[in-house]
Formats: C-alpha cells, sequence, structure tokens
C-alpha cells in the first residue's frame, strides 16, 4: 500500500516537481544559454536543496534532454498539428500554418531560438536540430501536396514559409500586432500563389482578437 504514496510524492512534494525543475532549466535556458543550465543555481533559484533535484533526474545529461523533448513537443509538435488542421483551401492552411508562429502558447520562438544557439556547441543538438527541420519541412510540405501542387512546388513554397518564419526566429525580430497582420494578406499571397478570402482573414484576424482598420 505504500507504494502508490511513494510514487506521488516523487511527482511533487517539499522537493518540488519535475515539472517545476524543468521550468527553471528552460528558464535559464532562454536568459543565459545552455551553460547557464546547471544543477546549483536552478536549486538556489527554487530555494531547494541540490538533492532533490537527483529525485527527478539521474543527472544534468537527463535533464537537457528533458529540454529538448519538451523543445520538440512543443514546437514541433505545434506545427506538424498545425499543418494538418482542418482547412477548405490552401490559403486557409497557410493561415492556419501562420497561426501556429504568431501564438506564443503553442510556438515558442525563443526557445527555438536558444536551442539553435545550443546546437551551436552540441553535434549531438545540432543532429537533433536538423531532425526537428525535416520533420516540420516534411510536413509542411504534405500541406502544399494536399491541395494539389506538384512535389517540386510543394516543396520550394515550404522552405519559402519555413526559413520567412526562421528568419524572424533568428533575427529576433519584433513587430507590433498591427504590422505582423498588415502583412498578412501578402504573405499569405506570397506563400500560397493566390490571395485569402475576406472571410479567411476575417476568421484568422478574430482568433487574435484584432480588428483592421478603416
Amino acid at each position: 500500500m505504500d507504494a502508490p504514496a511513494q510514487t506521488e510524492e516523487k511527482t511533487t512534494g517539499w522537493r518540488g516537481s519535475r515539472e517545476l525543475w524543468l521550468d527553471a532549466a528552460c528558464d535559464a535556458l532562454l536568459e543565459g544559454g545552455v551553460d547557464a543550465v546547471k544543477i546549483r543555481p536552478l536549486a538556489a533559484r527554487l530555494a531547494l536543496s541540490r538533492t532533490s533535484f537527483y529525485w527527478f533526474f539521474r543527472d544534468r545529461t537527463e535533464l537537457l534532454d528533458a529540454l529538448l523533448e519538451r523543445w520538440e513537443a512543443r514546437n514541433t509538435a505545434s506545427l506538424v498539428a498545425g499543418c494538418d488542421a482542418y482547412a477548405e483551401t490552401l490559403t486557409e492552411a497557410v493561415l492556419n500554418l501562420i497561426a501556429v508562429f504568431l501564438d506564443e502558447a503553442d510556438f515558442a520562438p525563443q526557445l527555438d531560438f536558444a536551442v539553435r544557439g545550443w546546437a551551436h556547441q552540441s553535434e549531438a543538438v545540432t543532429a537533433r536540430v536538423n531532425a526537428a527541420d525535416d520533420r516540420r519541412l516534411a510536413a509542411i510540405r504534405a500541406m502544399f501536396a494536399r491541395f494539389g501542387l506538384p512535389p517540386d512546388e510543394a516543396d520550394v513554397r515550404a522552405r519559402t514559409v519555413y526559413l520567412v518564419q526562421i528568419g524572424y526566429i533568428a533575427m529576433q525580430v519584433r513587430e507590433t500586432l498591427a504590422t505582423r497582420m498588415g502583412r498578412i494578406p501578402a504573405y499569405v499571397k506570397t506563400f500560397a500563389g493566390q490571395a485569402p478570402a475576406d472571410r479567411e482573414l476575417a476568421r484568422f484576424y478574430a482568433r487574435f482578437g484584432y480588428r483592421p482598420g478603416p
């Protein structure tokens, strides 16, 4: 009868929790890069003992791997889901994808930036980033192919969409909502080869609480 209680205690309690340690590690990564993700500073940040860390992770390497898993589960999975989302037209599908990049609750650009910076220090992380990019591009290509585009064109359009977004992340571009939204119709026309319908734009704007001016 003691086993369930021990399992529950291992998840939360005075030791903190696995998610609490992982959240702190993610914050440290965003603030100072992978070199800032160290057990002692994390313990100080959380006001917990270092020994509590080992209740959830074998070592720092396991924590770093968990950070990469979180990044993949959040950013890559969100992008793939956006590509797979229901759309009646290609322009609506492209708007679905753009929405993923705009909603930081789904896709975290700063986390992507931090992991890409980390990749400069690790061949293993570089390999995971390359694999994630391949998976994302494959999902975008499949989205275009779903609407009848030939493979070569689907590939180039997928790269155009994705590399523009990675450029936003790499350059850490900051735009007001109005500025970004004002460019959406032209972006969609560039990516899809056709302009979005007014009703599609209206639904897209409504997702972000945006009202275009007169």
